[in-house]
């Protein structure tokens, strides 16, 4: 809409370091192939990390939390969903999975978009699906408690026809105008949240978009590395530079710069994330080897989910059996009991 415009378009220009971004990101994307036919073990484990913790970063971005066992159940097990919180956790569960089994057959549009939002409330008596009936606010609090207005969205009543022209001008952008996929998509996830269409759910509906995207041009990191939870460890620079890039934009007046070296930084530190990750767990080889390597690295006191982290093909078992080595070696000792017990290296 507001940045998928010609005119607006014309307007951009990039330094040299933005242009190395891109590249670098496209040479990341090129060298992906080769992990997939090599490691296919090792893959299948970090999509099953990915989906967990996407699916709790970014509902607690929102203010949605559940303890992560409870969210790595929901997951893993396929449990079912005990309260509110858990039920919104599990709908953002199963859209991320559609998305990843059914991307190539889910082309945007508003349909898709809808479907996507409605997946966020399947549990919920709550029904999704639908544009906003009223007027809403971006607001910010304070920890003082005052409320302040960041930005004023598409109004209620401009609302379906803002999305219809949304994916129309996406579509024109990549069909007709023959721009950069990479410059397409942060700028469609920004006008989304500028005409914030949905009462509910905005920002995780952006994030489904965002992988969904990145699918359709085979920029598949997403599906290994959960964007989302890189979105919330920088989420003071994601609410940032949002607000920044969003003021003028009813205008067509406002600055991308700032959101678009956000996300291809986001983009790019997840591609490095991958190729480290995947590279580290295949030089380690035996499980016991990787979890010994990854305990030696760690710094300060650490639980048996920060190291099923950087072991996602390794069982809870198995990563208790080596910290009891661990700690019978007098490698390692033991902070507290029960479910809060934490380890550390032994000086």
């Amino acid at each position: 809409m507001h940045s998928l415009t010609q005119d607006y378009l014309k307007k951009l220009a990039f330094s040299a370091e933005e242009l190395a971004t891109l590249r670098a990101i496209g040479e990341h994307q090129g060298k992906q192939a080769l992990y997939f036919k090599q490691s296919p073990e090792i893959l299948r484990g970090l999509q099953q990390v990915a989906v967990i913790e996407s699916s709790e970063s970014s509902n607690r971005l929102e203010g949605i939390t559940a303890p992560h066992q409870a969210i790595a159940d929901l997951v893993v097990k396929n449990t079912e969903p005990q309260d509110r919180s858990e039920q919104e956790i599990a709908g953002y569960r199963d859209a991320l999975n559609l998305i990843h089994q059914s991307a190539s057959h889910m082309p945007l549009s508003v349909n898709v978009v809808l479907q996507l939002h409605s997946w966020l409330y399947r549990y919920l008596p709550t029904e999704g699906g639908r544009w906003k009936t009223i007027d809403n606010e971006i607001t910010e609090i304070h920890p003082d408690g005052r409320k302040l207005i960041r930005f004023i969205p598409s109004s209620a009543f401009n609302t379906p026809e803002a999305m219809k022209k949304l994916i129309i001008q996406h579509d024109k952008c990549l069909k007709e105008w023959d721009q950069e996929p990479l410059l397409v998509i942060p700028l469609l996830i920004l006008d989304f949240l500028c005409i914030h269409p949905f009462r509910d759910g905005n920002g995780r509906t952006a994030r489904l978009l965002t992988l969904l995207s990145l699918y359709h041009f085979d920029y598949q990191v997403g599906r290994y590395i959960s964007l989302e939870r890189i979105f919330e460890e920088s989420k003071e620079s994601y609410y940032k530079t949002l607000a920044k890039s969003s003021q003028g934009w009813h205008e067509g007046k406002h600055d991308v710069m700032p959101w678009l070296t956000y996300f291809w930084g986001v983009l790019l530190r997840a591609y490095k994330e991958f190729e480290l990750r995947v590279g580290h767990l295949k030089i380690h080889g035996s499980k016991t080897q990787h979890i010994r390597a990854t305990i030696e690295n760690m710094v300060g006191p650490f639980a048996i989910s920060d190291i099923e982290k950087n072991c996602p093909s390794v069982s809870r078992d198995t990563i208790r059996l080596v910290l009891r080595q661990l700690r019978d070696e007098g490698i390692i000792i033991t902070e507290g009991k029960g479910r809060g017990a934490k380890w550390k290296k032994k000086q």
